[in-house]
């Protein structure tokens, strides 16, 4: 299927907006057909941005080249770029303007590791064998980051409008580490409310409960090594103590509450059969409905590390890479989002479009139904899921709504061959603009009309109630440098050869 920069058409539905007397003086709706001029005049940058991020294929804590293109296209538009806060190399903040109200926007850019998958076929092919990739669009996500906050400020130049436009850019979402981070270090201490981006097979947003909290640490058994055939006796086996926690997590696993849920990878194992290994890691990951929950089941999990190390005469160190609260849609984010969704409508598809979605689907053994033809209703309270997403702590920290733009295929899985078919394509480029255009809509409306902050901290009190928010995270825990540069440095090279020459141009 081939992608084009001038596939970018929308079919905009002519609703008009209702605002009531409090909405500002000048005229939103010459403010809203400026901004949506904009990201249409933008069209071919916001493809080439999302294609090039693509083509990066960036594990988490690796984003260089990615972090490094946004945040100089950001610059060049304006905006005060930070680098390097709360001690990521590749994490960000770009503000805009001053005063209140404080209007952040935040999204993650990472890859996964083993899908390098090539884009615009429905079968699996690998651009670099082994190779990391995006497979599920958080190169689109970043996409329609820059090119929605660039549109919006610069309404906020033409229009007079006041106040802060705060942008973030999360590494390591795959992981669930940078935002909580952020939060902890005061990054959203001066917020008012705060939107999150995120590509979805629709164009929609919802309320409520999305995703559960999470704590994922590594658990490091020391012991001491000997000849596995010679003197075993001599041995104090830590691969053993990490058999043994992995047993007693099975046998816990029975008395866990339906919704939690805990899973791992050893990480090191030793390093070859004759030698008892003096040191072994498992990482694990638990997690719950809630914050509490995930402590509860993660101090289990400490307990059990702690006897499994006593059964083998061996120490056990533990580090908590990161540690996230449930994701919690705000409702009255979600009225003023759905607003701006069903003003801008679906993109148009193509019927070659449309078979692609069909090829695809039955290739990946799910509901076979093409694209999406329209826009979902605001949906909520939903239900809540067991993933869970990093920008939690975020979301119970000030109100947040999430902006979905249908740059994927509706049920294709995710962080598998299938996530990665579509994604610098000219649906994933339709999608683009249609997320960007809902972004940065919403965020003039938030900056323009006061009842829309006021209604989203009236439903966030309600929503948050009595609970008090507290970091999971160790308050002297810190980032994971290291983590996945050994993949990138030994993929980069050859990934490198695929890397997209333009670079975007924002007009």
């Amino acid at each position: 299927m081939t992608a084009t920069a001038n596939d970018n058409s929308l079919v905009v539905r002519k609703t008009s907006m209702t605002m009531d007397a409090e909405a500002p003086a000048s005229n939103i709706s010459e403010i809203k057909s400026f901004v949506l001029d904009t990201v249409d005049r933008n069209a071919k940058a916001i493809a080439t941005l999302s294609d090039s991020i693509f083509y990066f294929g960036e594990l988490g804590m690796e984003e260089h080249e990615t972090a490094g293109l946004m945040t100089g296209l950001l610059e060049e538009s304006g905006f005060r770029v930070e680098r390097g806060i709360s001690g990521f190399p590749t994490g960000f903040c770009a503000t805009y303007g001053s005063g209140k109200p404080v209007v952040a926007v935040h999204t993650e850019y990472d890859s996964n590791p083993n899908n390098s998958q090539v884009s615009g076929v429905a079968e699996y092919k690998n651009i670099v064998p082994d190779a990391p990739g995006h497979c599920e669009g958080h190169n689109v996500n970043a996409a329609v980051l820059v090119a929605g906050v660039i549109a919006a400020k610069r309404a906020m130049e033409k229009f007079g409008i006041g106040g802060t436009l705060k942008v973030f850019g999360a590494p390591a979402e795959e992981q669930l580490i940078s935002r909580p981070y952020y939060v902890r270090d005061g990054w959203f201490d001066d917020v008012d409310v705060a939107l999150h981006n995120h590509v979805d097979g629709a164009l929609r947003t919802v309320f409520g409960p999305t995703h559960s909290a999470a704590v994922s640490a590594y658990f490091t058994f020391h012991g001491e090594t000997s000849h596995a055939s010679v003197s075993p006796w001599k041995a104090r086996d830590a691969l053993d103590a990490v058999v043994l926690m992995d047993m007693g997590m099975a046998q816990y696993r029975e008395h866990m509450e339906t919704d939690m849920r805990a899973h791992r990878v050893i990480t090191h194992g030793g390093d070859q059969p004759n030698t008892i290994p003096a040191k072994a890691t498992v990482w694990w990951t638990f997690r719950a409905p809630t914050a509490e929950g995930a402590r509860k089941v993660f101090e289990r999990g400490r307990k059990i590390a702690e006897g499994a190390a006593m059964m083998t005469n061996t120490t056990v160190s533990v580090d908590v890479m990161s540690a996230v609260w449930p994701v919690y849609m705000n409702q009255g984010l979600a009225e003023v989002i759905q607003q701006n969704v069903e003003l801008i409508g679906m993109p148009a598809w193509t019927a070659e479009e449309n078979e692609f979605a069909r090829k695809l689907q039955q290739a990946c053994g799910v509901k076979v139904e093409g694209l999406q033809q329209s826009t979902k209703p605001l949906s909520g309270p939903v239900r809540q899921g067991t993933p869970s997403n990093d920008s939690g702590d975020i979301s119970y920290k000030v109100p947040m709504g999430r902006v979905a733009f249908p740059s994927n295929i509706p049920n294709v899985p995710y962080h598998h061959w299938c996530g990665g078919a579509a994604l610098a394509s000219s649906i994933a480029h339709k999608g683009a603009v249609a997320g960007a255009k809902s972004l940065a809509a919403t965020v003039v409306d938030l900056l323009s009309d006061p009842k829309w902050v006021a209604r989203a901290k009236e439903t966030f009190a309600t929503q948050v109630g009595d609970v008090v928010y507290r970091p999971l995270l160790p308050p002297d825990q810190k980032p994971p440098l290291d983590l996945n540069r050994k993949a990138m440095e030994a993929f980069r090279p050859k990934m490198r050869e695929h890397y997209v020459k333009e670079r975007p141009r924002f007009v």
